[in-house]
């Protein structure tokens, strides 16, 4: 679904976003290697919602894009590729101040993330008039 000018985004529930993380886990491990793994897991789960946010914005399902990466961001709050892929969603869709906020978001994360400092760049770059030559 496209955008309208009277549309708004509208933030994830927090209880979706639990829903969407909620799995069975069993594991065995010992309690030193269970952050390693739970870590990787989020890891995986939010590659995971990524990549579905990426097939739903080829679609051109805007809000389940942005939910998705939302979801991503939940479920692995320490991965700035998530707030870049929310970032680049907002940009696409015609809110670049939404997408600069996720694009900061991710270089508090990794200051050298190249992806938001490109994408920060050209949101800097288009928001410049350009002058014509005299």
């Amino acid at each position: 679904m496209a955008y309208g000018a009277g549309m708004m985004f509208r933030p994830i529930p927090f209880l979706f976003a639990a829903a969407l993380m909620a799995a069975p886990t069993t594991s065995v491990a010992s309690p030193a290697a269970q952050p390693d793994a739970s870590s990787r897991a989020a890891d995986d789960r939010a590659a995971d919602l990524l990549a579905q946010a990426r097939a739903a914005e080829s679609r051109g399902e805007t809000e389940l894009a942005l939910r998705l990466a939302q979801s991503a961001i939940v479920a692995a709050p320490a991965q700035p590729n998530s707030y870049v892929a929310l970032g680049d969603i907002y940009a696409e869709s015609g809110h670049p101040d939404f997408a600069r906020t996720y694009y900061d978001a991710a270089l508090e994360i990794d200051p050298a993330e190249a992806r938001a400092q490109k994408a920060i760049a050209a949101l800097d770059h288009t928001a410049r008039p350009v002058l014509a030559a005299p």
